[in-house]
């Protein structure tokens, strides 16, 4: 239970904060969102180095069940606060239990976490800002260069540091070659899937 209460203390904590701080209007829409995106996701890729797979599965479910409510009854507003159509917030949930479910180590888990939120948080917020310019559609959905090369980046470092730091054992090919794969699953993830597609793929590759 005091692992339990270590891991979703701090993501209450946050999200309350986030609520306090839109309310006052000192923080707004999809950047916002982003931000939230990347700090909760590097939280919970450390998770399974102090928590069993069941506990993180049965987390992810607790954390869809607040989401719903929180749809339901516009609880939380900042990651709520998007003017597109998305089903990020209830498919990141999910993609975290499946992550869980499929990952079999805690490397495996982080990695793949790791890309769902920081490099694919990065590309949204980059892509925002920088990427008015450089605009293109995937199934009617924008996109831009500067925030899938920022995808592609991200992502290499993550797969050069995990390489250096942990038994992955990745090769110069796959630094090289997966992180374009991942950038195409994030591309074609419209709604929100790329929650679900990036971290599962993720698994599948390394595991």
């Amino acid at each position: 239970m005091i692992e339990i209460a270590v891991a979703a203390g701090p993501l209450a904590l946050l999200l309350i904060t986030s609520e306090i701080l839109w309310r006052a209007k000192l923080i707004r829409g999809e950047s916002a969102r982003k931000m939230l995106h990347i700090i909760i996701g590097s939280y919970v890729a450390s998770w399974l180095y102090f928590l069993t797979f069941r506990q993180i599965q049965l987390l992810s479910l607790a954390m869809l069940a607040g989401v719903l409510v929180s749809h339901k009854y516009h609880i939380f507003h900042a990651i709520n606060d998007v003017k597109r159509k998305t089903w990020g917030d209830i498919l990141y949930a999910v993609g975290l239990g499946f992550t869980a479910l499929l990952a079999g180590s805690p490397w495996v888990f982080a990695l793949a976490i790791l890309h769902m939120s920081v490099a694919d948080g990065l590309a949204g917020l980059v892509g925002t800002h920088f990427g008015k310019n450089n605009r293109y559609k995937v199934f009617g959905h924008t996109k831009s260069v500067a925030g899938t090369a920022t995808f592609v980046i991200a992502s290499m470092i993550l797969l050069i540091a995990f390489n250096v730091n942990h038994p992955a054992d990745i090769t110069p090919a796959a630094i090289l070659l997966v992180p374009f794969l991942l950038a195409g699953a994030e591309n074609v993830g419209v709604y929100g899937t790329d929650n679900l597609l990036i971290p599962i793929l993720t698994v599948l590759i390394f595991r």
